[in-house]
Order: structure tokens, then C-alpha cells, then sequence
């Protein structure tokens, strides 16, 4: 499922905010199969800092949308919705903008939180110190300062963190029940609250690719992220639909002598979505590169590929280091990674670590998605059958298109 974006058009007929800004948009499915939570997402740039306010409306409904700042200058950028579309049919939105007012308050659908550790609290889950953004120089390892080693995202069905290291390792959060729950356990439920049914951390990652890492390759093996100049993880938006992280390596040398480049990742995570949106960009062009990414191999776990950038597997492991297991239990769970196919350079084999893949990426983008399942959901699947043709709908999932028009 492609997010749609307006661009260059939407700029060209607008010249400045005046008082309020109105206009249709038509989305045109015109795939055989219902689309849904189709994320719609409008470049409202052009306006400048006139925008304060706006309002999505469906048949005179209002729907929730969010107003965000992408690039973090004070000014919105971007208009953000979440809408379905029927097989066969189109749709027509109306938009309001306006340079009035605040962003609406929507009931919250997604969470995100970034802090720092604050050493005067021992409790795990009630950390203080929240932060929007930090980057450090190239020879500080944040991982210990930040809690959670990295930001935290999450809706109702899973929960996502980015280790702020050399590794940006994405680990997961399993639940059992729908709803939001990281604000209260902080990715660490204390005793009362695993009793109370709260979700915990349910994958070991160690320096596996986890979730869908996408690291350097050597020709031979992965690579980690070490040699850059700086490195730095940002809260991009808070929600209620949609949280973005932002995770920038400035200055990246693959290896002695290369030519550096900056890498620039989102992590997109929409309500009423398992899976995550990975786009990756580079300051040029690199085609002379070569990356690696795929899913951890969990131990005794089963796999499943269609060989043409679906990848996944279904297993159980201690979600710690076996060392540290105690107060924990093995976790089930399921992981999916989709690549676009044209990227795949080699399909590996499993090793003992992962299930790996070599990516080519011969422009200066990259967009992937990665996606997981605890079997501790009451909601989600229970089995590797189950998983693996999940994944296989997921996949044609993400290959319909949406068609947005100005009306």
C-alpha cells in the first residue's frame, strides 16, 4: 500500500494562505480488493507559516488528521489521514486549511517517546526526562543514556525502539491486548503491571539484524554503522495517526578510504497497522554501495520467502540473553520484511544469525517495510501457517495503488 503524496501541482495552484484555504481531492482504487487505512499525505509546504490549522472531511464527516513538521523549521510541511477505499470505487476528501487556530486534538491512536536516563529513578518505567532529539560526535555511544536505548514508538497492536548505537538495531514490543501502553511501561512493565496483562519485550536482537536493520556489507559479511561523524535520532511526529522517527548518520564511511555519505532513515508507524514504513536516503547517489538487511534467525524458527524480496520467519526464543532470563518466559513470535524486488542483489542463505539479504540501491532512496506478530496477542496469529500467509497478503497489501487527483 503506497502512501500517497501531492507535490508540485497543490504547490503550483496555491500563493499564500488567505484567511482559509479550501479544496477536494479524489482517491481512485481501482485494484479489485478493498484498501484500507490508506495513508494519504499532502505537501503543504508552499503555504509557508500560514498554516495553523486543518480539517479533513468525508460525505461532511470529519475524520482525524495531523499537521506535521518534517523537517523540524517551525513550519508544517505535510498533511497526514488515514483513509479506506472501496474495490472499484474513488472517494473525494475536503480539506480545510486555515491559518487560524490550533491542530485539532484527536483522540490519540499512536505514542512515541524519546528520553534520557535519569540516574535518581531506579524504577524502569517511570523515567522523567523526555526528549525530542539528540546527536552526538562520532566517537560518544549514547545507548546507555538514552532509556530504552533509543526512541520508542507504538500503536494499539505493536510497539517499535532504535537502538541509538552503532548497531540502530529495530527491536519489538509484543502485546496481548489491544491498546497503548508504553507511556505507563516505558518498554519495561514492572511485576504488577505483566500480572495486569501488559506487553513486554519479546525479542533478543544482540547484533542480529533484528527487525529489518539495514546495515553495510563488505562483500564477505554485514557491517555495522561505526565510522561516522555524527550520529542522531529525532522525534519527527507525535501523532495521533502516525509517528515518525528520524535516525541520521552524517559523514558514514563504510569502510577505510570510501567516500562518506549521509544516510538519513523514517521509521513511519501508522494506527491500525502491524507493519512499518522504512525510507532511507542518501546525500548522493550510491550505486558503488552495498547494503545488507533481513530478519534475525530465531531460534528454531521456520521460514518463509516468495524470492522476490518477502522474507520472514516464525520461532522462540528467551526475548534476553539467556544469562538475564530470569522474570521472563520464551516469546513466540513472528517477523516479515518486503523489498522491493529490483534491490534485492542476493537472497542469502540463513546463517546463525539471520536471515540476510544483500541490497543494491543504485539512486539515493530506499523504501522498504518490516512487520511482526507476538504469539501473546489476543487479536493476531497463532501459528507459522498462519504467519507466513499473512505475509503473503500483507505483501499484495502494499502493492496497490491509490491514484490522487485534485478535484
Amino acid at each position: 500500500m503506497k502512501r500517497s503524496i501531492l507535490f508540485s501541482w497543490l504547490m503550483a495552484m496555491s500563493c499564500g494562505l488567505q484567511a482559509q484555504t479550501q479544496f477536494e481531492i479524489e482517491l481512485h482504487n481501482d485494484n479489485k480488493a478493498k484498501v484500507e487505512n490508506h495513508p494519504v499525505c499532502i505537501d503543504i509546504s508552499s503555504y509557508g507559516k500560514d498554516v495553523k490549522s486543518a480539517k479533513v472531511t468525508v460525505k461532511g464527516v470529519e475524520i482525524p488528521c495531523q499537521l506535521d513538521d518534517m523537517d523540524g523549521d517551525g513550519t508544517y510541511d505535510e498533511l497526514f489521514f488515514l483513509t479506506d477505499i472501496e474495490k472499484k470505487s474513488k472517494k473525494t476528501v475536503s480539506i480545510s486549511l486555515s491559518d487560524q487556530g490550533a491542530p485539532s486534538a484527536y483522540p490519540p491512536q499512536v505514542y512515541v517517546e524519546m528520553m534520557l536516563t535519569n540516574k535518581k529513578i531506579k524504577e524502569s518505567n517511570k523515567q522523567d526526562l523526555y526528549i525530542s532529539q539528540l546527536t552526538v560526535d562520532h566517537d560518544v555511544n549514547p545507548y546507555w543514556m538514552i532509556h530504552h536505548h533509543g526512541a520508542a514508538f507504538e500503536n494499539d497492536m505493536v510497539g517499535y525502539r532504535i537502538y541509538f548505537d552503532h548497531r540502530q538495531t529495530v527491536d519489538i514490543y509484543g502485546k496481548y491486548r489491544k491498546g497503548l501502553e508504553l507511556k505507563e511501561t516505558q518498554f519495561y512493565p514492572d511485576k504488577t503491571q505483566k500480572a495486569a496483562g501488559y506487553g513486554d519485550d519479546v525479542l533478543w536482537v544482540g547484533e542480529t539484524f533484528g527487525l529489518g536493520t539495514l546495515r553495510g556489507w563488505d562483500g564477505q559479511q554485514p557491517t555495522m554503522i561505526k565510522d561516522v561523524a555524527h550520529r542522531g535520532q529525532r522525534i519527527v511526529a507525535r501523532g495521533p495517526l502516525r509517528t515518525v522517527v528520524e535516525v541520521k548518520d552524517e559523514g558514514w564511511k563504510q569502510s577505510a578510504g570510501s567516500t562518506p555519505v549521509d544516510m538519513t532513515t523514517l521509521y513511519m508507524l501508522y494506527a491500525g497497522r502491524r507493519d512499518c514504513r522504512v525510507d532511507v536516503s542518501f546525500s548522493r547517489a550510491v550505486p558503488d554501495l552495498r547494503f545488507a538487511t533481513g530478519v534475525i534467525n530465531v531460534k528454531n524458527s521456520v521460514e518463509h520467502s516468495d524470492h522476490q524480496g518477502l522474507r520472514g520467519c516464525w520461532g522462540t526464543d528467551w526475548p534476553v540473553s539467556e544469562k538475564d532470563s530470569a522474570g521472563h518466559k520464551r516469546e513466540t513470535v513472528g517477523l516479515g520484511i518486503c523489498l522491493p524486488q529490483e534491490n534485492v542483489s542476493q537472497e542469502l542463505p540463513a546463517d546463525k544469525n539471520n536471515y540476510p539479504y544483500v541490497v543494491s540501491i543504485p539512486s539515493d532512496h530506499l523504501t522498504y517495510y518490516i512487520t511482526f506478530g507476538s504469539d501473546n496477542e489476543s487479536f493476531g496469529m497463532h501459528s507459522a501457517k498462519e504467519w507466513f500467509a499473512y505475509l503473503e497478503e500483507w505483501k499484495k497489501s502494499l502493492s496497490l495503488q491509490v491514484d490522487m487527483r485534485l478535484k
